[in-house]
Parts: structure tokens; C-alpha cells; sequence
């Protein structure tokens, strides 16, 4: 007799409590998690897509006439095989 008062107490205690912690309806509740997480993602600072090229800086000597160079030049090799070169600095060493 104990045995069944008991199981007859767990089940009804399960029926009761189960279903109130799964309900999760409401309008306002569902519209306000959504603010929560919204579905755009917005960055600020430096664009992301932009790293995805490869920046070499080279130096090399050069000779125009009498006089001789130090050029540093930078490379920047983008993923569509384009190509660009920049001259950072350009130092007459003789």
C-alpha cells in the first residue's frame, strides 16, 4: 500500500511541475528574446576582409648615375593575383 501511495505521489508530482517548467508561450517574452539575439552582426574597427592579402616590405640599392639609393618598397600581393608596389622611403647613402 505504501509502495503504490508513493509511486501515485511521484507521478502526480511529475504531472504537475513537468509541464510548467516546458512551457515557455507568450507573446511578449518571445519578442523580447529576440532583441536579445539579433540576427545582424555589426563590426566596428578594421574590416575583416581586407586581410586576406600578403604585404612584403623589400629594400634594395639602386644606381641613378653618380648617385646610389637605398629604396624600400612595399608589395602587396592580393588573392586575385593583383599586384600593387608603394615606395616607403628612398635614402641617398653615396
Amino acid at each position: 500500500m505504501k509502495k503504490i501511495l508513493a509511486l501515485s505521489m511521484l507521478l502526480s508530482s511529475s504531472i504537475l511541475f513537468v509541464p510548467a517548467a516546458e512551457a515557455k508561450t507568450g507573446g511578449g517574452a518571445t519578442a523580447l528574446a529576440g532583441a536579445e539575439n539579433p540576427q545582424i552582426n555589426i563590426r566596428i574597427g578594421p574590416q575583416r576582409r581586407y586581410r586576406r592579402m600578403r604585404v612584403v616590405t623589400r629594400t634594395r640599392i639602386v644606381r641613378r648615375g653618380f648617385r646610389t639609393y637605398r629604396e624600400t618598397w612595399q608589395y602587396r600581393y592580393f588573392p586575385n593575383g593583383r599586384v600593387t608596389s608603394r615606395l616607403i622611403s628612398r635614402v641617398r647613402i653615396r
